[in-house]
Formats: C-alpha cells, sequence, structure tokens
C-alpha cells in the first residue's frame, strides 16, 4: 500500500498521468473509491486523456457504463457503479474487464464481480484541494504497476 498526498487540481491530472503512462498497453481494471466530490471523475478525466482519449469523459452515474476509445483503438470503459447499490445482478461487466483498461468508480457496489487482479485507488479529501490517495495492488499485473509508480 502507497499513500500519496495531492494539493492541487495539477497534481491530481499529473497524478493520472503517471499512472497512465505505467498502464499504457495493459488489460487492466482500477477501482476508484471515496466520497462524492473526492476527485474519481476528475481524475478519470486526466487518466484518459493521458491515454489518448479524444471524447469528451464524463460521470456515467446514470448510463452506468461509459465506452471509450485510447489512441491505437484500445477499448477504454468507465464505470460508475453508484446507482447499484443494493443490486444483486450480474450486469456483464467482465467483457470490459477483458479489454483493454476499465475504471470503475463506487466498486464497493459490485466488488463480487471484479477480477482478483486490479488496483485499487481511494482518495481522502481535506480541506480545500488537498487529497490523500491511497494505491492498493492485488495482484501480479497491479503490483508490477503501483510498484513502478513508488521508483
Amino acid at each position: 500500500m502507497m499513500k500519496i498526498e495531492i494539493h492541487s487540481l495539477q497534481e491530481t491530472q499529473e497524478f493520472a498521468t503517471k499512472m497512465a503512462d505505467l498502464c499504457r498497453n495493459k488489460q487492466l481494471v482500477i477501482t476508484l473509491d471515496g466520497d462524492l466530490g473526492a476527485g474519481k471523475t476528475t481524475w478519470t478525466k486526466s487518466f484518459g486523456k493521458a491515454l489518448g482519449v479524444k471524447n469528451v469523459i464524463n460521470s456515467p452515474t446514470f448510463t452506468i457504463l461509459k465506452d471509450y476509445k485510447q489512441e491505437g483503438g484500445v477499448p477504454f470503459h468507465h464505470i460508475d457503479a453508484y446507482r447499484l447499490e443494493g443490486k444483486c445482478q450480474d450486469l456483464g461487466f467482465e467483457d470490459c474487464f477483458d479489454e483493454g483498461i476499465t475504471v470503475v468508480e463506487w466498486s464497493e457496489f459490485i466488488e463480487d464481480q471484479l477480477p482478483q487482479d486490479h488496483i485499487k485507488i481511494s482518495f481522502e479529501e481535506g480541506i480545500d484541494e488537498n487529497r490523500t490517495v491511497t494505491l492498493e495492488y492485488t495482484g501480479p499485473v497491479s503490483k508490477s504497476i503501483v510498484e513502478a509508480y513508488h521508483d
């Protein structure tokens, strides 16, 4: 587990860009957790842009899933599971998890559907734009990325 202190929107964007550089060309799931307004969607927008997504990335709160293309046409999926709280249904997310990169906001609501190996990013709000970000891995691919971020 690694903790990162972020003090501005620019630092959030820099964190997302560095993560995108490490995740590029991998099949990977990244979960983002934290309170409303903690920076999950802001991070995802910067992450997707750094991967070469040309479309505007916005929160899929009502549609639950939005699909984009990274540079080179590789899939980039953005899931917002907030509206799935208390629902016990399989929505076929495995198809997303099996290709490209998928970012999942509010992952605790679909935890049983997540692949075993994924990166967990938790945002904890502080005062103003300050955030404490916890970065964790759950398997060998995610471990290699988290350890590379630290180097």
